[in-house]
């Protein structure tokens, strides 16, 4: 018997090209994935409030801007030298309170309307474990390094990551009835937990997920999670904590992703922005040469082509 040794792949509907509007929330994966939207000049938002890592932070976060909720004093705290929100990344930590909250609620309007206009959006979950805050009783989305007997920490069952993906999915419709979603898993394993308890969370999500996707109503899986464990077993293809995903693993899955969800029609723009970004990385070895000046020029011109077919493009 012959072993299937790549996960198939079916090409989907509808494909992103640069008329699309793409929006990635959810864990650290989310962002190396959307580095590579980024790169390739789509027109992209990337997890406005930072990593979140479990679907309840990401539905609480969607719940507050699809209600238009704005961020009180009640949701920050000050703690180490700033201010800080349970409900957002430390990224977005402050050291003036003000500031804090100007963030988050620019934030929140900035997602709003980047969900109304979306065509795609890419949502990774990295773990199916949460910490409720005991005296508030509220799950958080980041501890902020605050002490441990200050949270309870519990795993969601199946049943209510279904119900939550429902809520999440009901909220994105909300906004926009024809936006196509992508639900992916974090290859990033969660080895803080126990590798049995990284485990037991992630089939979590895995089972959660596939019991709300139905494609006729464009929602859909990508097998990241799936293509790490079952194509890239080696550790060649992990960063030096051999917990995250190097950048050949992410080229990898990217390669895979833009197989079945980029519209093929736009490769030969790919390729020009890809040449655009090579050229303007690149360290000559004297740059007052009439040859660099002739490339810089062939460069800018090359740019203006593009920037005039799509205006949204910056390079």
């Amino acid at each position: 018997m012959k072993l299937q040794t790549q996960i198939p792949l079916v090409k989907q509907s509808p494909a992103i090209d640069y008329n699309s509007k793409v929006v990635l929330l959810g864990s650290c994966f989310s962002e190396n994935m959307a580095e590579k939207f980024l790169y390739y000049k789509f027109q992209t938002e990337v997890n406005p409030f930072g990593v979140l890592f479990h679907p309840v932070a990401i539905l609480d976060f969607l719940t507050r801007a699809h209600q238009d909720n704005p961020y009180t004093e009640k949701d920050v705290f000050f703690s180490n030298g700033y201010w800080q929100s349970y409900r957002a990344h430390s990224k977005l930590n402050r050291i003036s309170k003000i500031e804090l909250l100007e963030t988050l609620n620019t934030a929140q309007t900035s997602i709003r309307n980047q969900l109304k206009s979306a065509s795609h959006v890419v949502l990774t979950f990295g773990t199916a474990w949460i910490y409720t805050h005991i005296q508030t009783n509220s799950v958080v989305a980041n501890c902020h390094k605050q002490p441990a007997q200050e949270f309870e920490k519990s795993i969601l069952s199946s049943d209510q990551l279904t119900e939550t993906f429902e809520a999440i999915l009901s909220i994105l419709k909300a906004f926009n009835p024809e936006v196509t979603v992508i639900f992916s898993i974090s290859p990033v394993r969660h080895l803080k937990d126990g590798f049995v308890e990284n485990n037991q969370s992630k089939a979590h999500l895995i089972a959660a997920l596939h019991s709300v996707l139905k494609p006729s109503k464009k929602t859909h899986y990508f097998p990241s999670y799936e293509i790490v464990m079952d194509e890239l077993r080696d550790y060649r293809f992990y960063k030096e904590d051999m917990v995250h995903p190097n950048q050949l693993a992410i080229d990898y899955i990217w390669k895979k992703f833009q197989s079945i969800w980029i519209d093929p029609r736009v490769n030969p723009t790919l390729k020009e922005v890809n040449r655009i970004q090579k050229g303007l990385s690149h360290t000559p070895f004297n740059p007052s040469t009439s040859e660099h000046a002739a490339f810089l020029s062939k460069l800018a011109g090359a740019i203006q082509v593009l920037e005039t077919r799509f205006p949204f493009m910056k390079f």
